[in-house]
């Protein structure tokens, strides 16, 4: 295939391409003179006003400062046609709950440690299972040690020597040692009348509770240092629930909260903060506040996950319908009634409940505000700001809609000639 046939083959559809080109560019370069558009710097308009999301900027003077609002001039019937309810700002003691995630652990100082005070090997195991419910002076576990055996025979010596007329001293030690070693007065008592050393010492529990950590084996090798058992009592634990950084002003020792765990098959009860730990836990950023809790049938276990709910009573404070407040992204207002105008003006927030919100600044006990109907208002309001409205005449949308009145070029219904 030769160049020319080829580009006589492709000769057609270039020509409809550039024409269909052509066509375009003179469409927008029409709508651009028109409209100022596509081809318009983004963020700046006719004006020269730049903004930074490429919306035209109004230029008029702005009534609520650093908000693009004007006042609405209404009369109380165009307020009924609209639906508008005014409301009273008044004082009143707000209510607010805070919710944490909630966490049951074993009470710290109801856990105890079993360990040996001899070195030797674990020679029998009385608790196999993590988990298993151990009475105080149960026994544990059986420890085999060679320093121990060696003690009771010296000890057992001292007495036979003792009972010959020699001083007694020796025995009073060696039955010292003894118990230093982790005999027991009824292991001592039963090598005293048998004559026998025991081969194996027996470790018993020194509470009752839950092993919650079972850290040997048979055969074994363990010292002093070695942790066999750990035990916890569970007739009370403790609950953490985790207050927010922005709620920990609020919670304080003594401050209740109503507990809730479902897992648990328990209705809600309530209990007192009795510590504030005194560091923030900074991967989540909230502070642990610990409840103690009675758990007798032990339905409360530990690792159990349910919520806190503390429930906070502020001082007397000013308070609107939480309707009433537009909220625009940079700050917020609401419309107060004065005089026939309804004016936006900026408040400052503070508590945030269901249905009514906390007023630091702006408002003054006894104003009317706005509390229903007020995004139609607010609406309304920044059309007339931005100049998309007749902005001298600051009339309700409602108004539009009466009739005009008569003019002397217009005479009324009934007195034509």
């Amino acid at each position: 295939m030769t160049i020319a046939s080829t580009f006589e083959r492709l000769r057609a559809p270039l020509i409809a391409a550039t024409v269909t080109a052509g066509v375009m560019t003179g469409a927008l370069l029409l709508q651009h003179s028109r409209n100022g558009w596509p081809f318009s710097v983004p963020g700046q308009t006719e004006a020269g006003v730049v903004t930074t999301d490429g919306l035209e900027a109004s230029t008029a003077p702005v009534s609520t400062g650093a908000y693009d609002r004007v006042p609405i001039d209404v009369d109380a019937q165009t307020l009924e046609q609209l639906g508008v309810r005014l409301e009273a700002v008044r004082r009143e003691s707000l209510k607010r709950t805070i919710r944490a995630v909630a966490t049951v652990v074993p009470d710290e100082s109801a856990i105890s440690h079993a360990h040996t005070r001899v070195a030797g090997w674990v020679d029998e195991l009385d608790v196999n299972t993590t988990g298993e419910v151990v009475q105080a002076g149960q026994p544990l576990a059986r420890i085999f040690s060679q320093e121990l055996l060696s003690s009771q025979t010296e000890y057992l010596a001292a007495r036979r020597q003792a009972a010959s007329g020699l001083a007694s001293v020796v025995v009073a030690g060696g039955r010292t040692r003894l118990g230093v070693l982790g005999m027991t007065e009824e292991d001592i008592a039963t090598i005293e009348r048998t004559g026998e050393p025991m081969r194996l010492v027996t470790i018993v529990a020194s509470r009752s509770g839950v092993v919650v950590h079972r850290g040997v084996s048979v055969g074994t090798a363990v010292d002093p240092s070695t942790e066999l058992l750990t035990i916890a009592d569970l007739s009370r634990v403790w609950v953490f629930a985790e207050v927010s950084e922005a709620d920990i002003p609020a919670v304080r020792v003594g401050s209740v909260a109503m507990l809730d765990f479902p897992a648990a098959g328990a209705a809600p009860f309530r209990a007192r903060v009795d510590f504030l730990y005194p560091t923030i836990t900074e991967r989540t950023r909230t502070l642990r506040a610990r409840l103690s809790v009675a758990n007798p049938d032990g339905a409360l276990r530990p690792g159990l996950y349910g919520t806190a709910a503390f429930e906070i009573a502020t001082s007397r404070t000013l308070t609107v319908p939480r309707d009433a407040v537009v909220d625009t992204g940079l700050g917020q207002h609401v419309f107060v009634a004065t005089g026939g105008r309804l004016e936006p003006r900026p408040v400052t927030l503070g508590a945030r409940l269901a249905e009514r919100v906390e007023i630091r600044s702006g408002l003054t006990e006894g104003e009317q505000v706005v509390a229903s109907g007020v995004f139609l208002l607010d609406s309304e309001s920044r059309l007339r700001a931005t100049g998309g409205a007749d902005s001298h005449s600051h009339s309700a949308p409602a108004q539009g809609d009466q009739p005009p009145a008569a003019t002397p070029e217009t005479p009324h219904a009934g007195h034509g000639k």
